[in-house]
């Protein structure tokens, strides 16, 4: 069985403001290259999309393609480009994933054919309008969905081009699954999965990575 990690890097970051949001530094390494060096020890192969005209980072061990215009098109690019019989989509822009969770979301990739990581909602929930209040949301049985994402590579490909014949367009993979169909199973995720996206995530990461970086064993 061949596991390939897939990472749609092909995004202009532009909420960031900093250029393509995968090559954005934290602690003196890309948010790309950390990202890849954590999925590097779970899988046979890693596969980049990065967006025209970006050179392939010489640091990061991964094979590169060029991505498409939505994230969507560039997971479909990804999965056309593996052979894979396992595949992990990441986003680049998570770039603290612990061991365990990569290999959970792995082992329930192969078990139930389609696994995210995902974290219960802990805040309080509102649906508002503008910035008014409108009314509170249960939270119970609500989850955060993170990456990775593990799939069957031909479950989530037959998702993709169902997709793309309907022209519908989902936020994550998981998501396009359940659409098509599919079950999900749901593996527990980390607080430390969150998504750089804005210059506060930015400078959270910055010092986190900080932290890590010194640790021996930063995710014991």
């Amino acid at each position: 069985m061949k596991v390939a990690a897939l990472v749609p890097a092909a995004g202009s970051g532009q909420r960031l403001g900093l250029g393509p949001k995968a090559m954005v530094e934290v602690a003196g390494r890309s948010l790309l290259a950390r990202s890849v060096a954590a999925l590097h020890p779970h899988v046979d192969e890693v596969v980049v999309a990065l967006p025209s005209g970006l050179t392939p980072p010489a640091d990061v061990p991964a094979r590169f393609i060029l991505g498409g215009d939505t994230r969507q098109r560039s997971v479909l690019a990804l999965l056309q480009a593996s052979d894979a019989d396992v595949v992990l989509i990441h986003d680049a822009a998570r770039p603290f994933l612990p061991p365990t969770v990569a290999r959970a979301v792995r082992a329930a990739a192969v078990q139930h054919g389609a696994a995210t990581a995902a974290l219960p909602v802990a805040d309080t929930l509102v649906r508002a309008t503008a910035d008014r209040w409108e009314e509170r949301v249960e939270r119970q049985g609500l989850w955060a969905v993170q990456t990775p994402q593990g799939f069957v590579r031909e479950v989530l490909l037959g998702a993709h081009l169902d997709a793309e014949r309907a022209g519908h367009l989902a936020t994550d993979d998981a998501g396009l699954v359940r659409w098509a169909g599919g079950e999900v199973a749901l593996v527990p995720g980390d607080a430390r999965l969150f998504k750089v996206t804005t210059p506060g995530d930015l400078r959270l990461a910055d010092a986190l990575a900080r932290q890590l970086d010194d640790m021996e064993e930063p995710y014991a």
